[in-house]
Formats: structure tokens, sequence, C-alpha cells
């Protein structure tokens, strides 16, 4: 009854800080005269920049210049930008003290003439009204906006990555970060103004840190600047680590242990126990011919329900993976060991062939 009680309390807390906290779709009719720039900062991103470029497009509000910064990639991601007509320049050499993506961010933003700058991941999509929703939500609102992309999996690989996109709404939709002086931005898709962005000095502030977003936003909320996260449903998405198991495995263990260092306890507690019900649930198979058999089968149905909620305002994972989330639970397990034993026991992260030492945060 005890593990029942457990799995209760830790959907309960999935319920507390999950939010549905999608972008408004409103206009505005000034929206033609905002000069937006868009940098987009890009390392072998040969398969995923047509489908970003194509979207920006056809676009309501078409915007001002979009500068892709090649990254010293040695796939065709120069060759394909160029093909569709937007600014692309190479990225300088790395200087000492600088980590790869702030670098090739603050060189894009160096081009830029724009009095909005939106940063954006070359895996990102848009639906065609989405930078007008997201300008005239950040015109509203003031401050600086970021959102976590709806995730588009196209197979059963991608769809691992399950219970990492519900943790990371959870961390950027709870409603203990509202008021938090060290809330962080989701560096997929940022808005922020010029003078706003200068104002923190913008990636050359944190050019040394690998989780630039998150450390960016801390930098805006201590400055004063209003930090505003939404969900992208039904506006904005991304297919995330297409290339394989191998860059899936990098790519959430970079920041899997370092990621939770700016959140408010109330939003670490909960997620925490969230998590150890999911896990514990999980293990129903194994304790089937015990007592404690049905309420952890009980339990796990009740995640499973959860899920099916969740996921249609997080993404696309069919219907099998919420059904044998406990597979994605593993992979979860999987990753933050792997996760832990970087930071703790090789003192660096491995992302895009480079090296992030995390003790000097320096990059090799």
């Amino acid at each position: 009854m005890a593990f029942l009680i457990l799995c209760v309390i830790g959907c309960l807390s999935g319920f507390l800080i999950f939010r549905r906290h999608v972008i408004p779709r409103k206009t505005d009719q000034a929206l033609h005269e905002v000069k937006l720039s868009i940098i987009i900062p890009a390392r072998n991103e040969a398969d995923n920049l047509p489908h970003l470029l194509h979207a920006l497009k056809i676009q309501t509000l078409v915007p001002y210049e979009i500068i892709v910064v090649d990254d010293f990639s040695d796939d065709h991601t120069k060759e394909i930008a160029e093909q569709y007509g937007v600014t692309v320049i190479s990225n300088p050499r790395l200087p000492d003290g600088w980590t790869g993506k702030n670098w090739a961010v603050w060189n894009g933003y160096s081009h830029a003439t724009g009095d909005l700058i939106a940063f954006l991941d070359a895996d990102i999509r848009f639906a065609p009204r989405a930078l007008e929703c997201l300008v005239h939500t950040r015109n509203q609102l003031g401050g600086v906006l970021s959102v976590v992309p709806y995730h588009y999996t196209e197979n059963i690989r991608e769809r691992l990555a399950l219970i990492f996109n519900v943790l990371g709404v959870f961390a950027f939709t709870s409603p203990f970060e509202k008021k938090n002086t060290q809330k962080g931005l989701y560096g997929s898709c940022i808005l922020t103004t010029r003078e706003d962005y200068e104002s923190i000095k913008g990636h050359e502030g944190i050019k040394a840190e690998m989780l630039d977003d998150l450390n960016l936003g801390a930098t805006y909320a201590s400055a004063g600047i209003p930090v505003n996260n939404f969900i992208g449903y039904g506006l904005v998405s991304f297919r995330m680590y297409p290339q394989g198991m191998k860059s899936q495995i990098q790519g959430f263990g970079k920041g899997a242990v370092l990621g939770t260092s700016k959140l408010k306890a109330g939003t670490l507690t909960l997620t925490a126990i969230w998590a150890v019900g999911l896990i514990v649930s999980s293990a129903f198979p194994f304790f089937l011919a015990t007592s404690w058999g049905i309420p952890l089968l009980i339990g796990y149905l009740m995640y499973m329900a959860q899920l099916f909620y969740f996921v249609k305002y997080v993404g696309i994972f069919g219907m099998v993976t919420p059904v044998l989330h406990g597979v994605s639970t593993l992979f979860f397990i999987v990753v933050m060991l792997y996760s832990m034993y970087q930071v703790v026991f090789l003192g660096h992260v491995a992302w895009k062939g480079r090296q992030v030492k995390v003790g000097s945060r320096r990059e090799q």
C-alpha cells in the first residue's frame, strides 16, 4: 500500500508542476513594422536546415534578415543555407574562454541589424503563424521569451525521449519558477529585443558557460528583465537527434545533471517525487508474484494515463510509448547515470565532437 500511496503522490506532483502554457494565438496589426533578425548557429545541420529555412520563408511575419552561422561544419551546411538566399557567415576560430555555441551566436549577432533578435536552433520547425504569434506575445509581456518546442518523433529510438521531454516541460512551466531570480531560458527558440540583450552583454556575458540558455535566462532575470517560457504546442516544434543513438545520449546527457542547478526547491522536490514514483511503478513486472505486485501495477497504470494527457502537449510519441513507459524510464536512468559519470568522474561532457570541461567550462 505504501508504494501505491507513493505513486499517487507522484502523479499529483506531476499535475502540480505541469502547465499548458501555450503561446497565445493573437496578432498585432503593427507587426509589419517589426525588424526581426533571425540567428541560427549551425554545426553539421545539413539535414535540419531545409525544414527551418523553408518554414521561415512562408511565415506571415517575414523576418527582416536571416543569418546562419556555419560553425566549422564538415557536411553541406553552408551550401544548403546559401541555396535559401540567407546570409551565411563562417564562424571564426574559437578563442580561449568561449564555448562553441556561445561564440557562434555572438558572431551571428555581430552581423545582425534588427531591433528584435530571435536565436533559433537549426532543428526548429515553425507553423506559418509562429513568428507572428511569438512577436505579439513578447510585445505584450515585455522582456525575453523562449519556447520549449513540441517534439516530433519518427521512430522508436527517438520516442525513448518521452520522460526527458516531460521533465523539460516541468522545469520550464512550473509555477515555482515564476519568481525565480535565476530563471532559465530554453535555448532552441529565444526572442529578445536588441536593447535588453545588449544591456546584459548578451552571450559574451556567459561566454564560458556550457548551458548557455539557462545562464542567459538567469542573467536576464537577475537584471530585472522578465523571463517568460512557453510550450510550443501547435506553433513551434523540433525533431531531436535524428542522427542516431549516440547523439541522442550525448544531447540529453550534456545537461541532464547540470540543468537542475538553477531550479527552485519546489520544482526540484515535486519533480523528484514524480520521478521516484515513476521508477518505482516501472518495477512492477519483477514483483507481480508478491504482495507489492498489484499496488505497483496500479501505480504504473496511473502514470500511463497521466503520460497520455501530457503527451498531447509535449510531442508525438504514438500509443505504444506511454503504455510501455517503463522502457523510456530505463533510458532516462541510463542517460542520468552517464551524465553523472561525465560530470563527476570525467569532469567534462561531450557534444558534436567537442568536449567542455565542467569545472573550468573550457572547451577543447
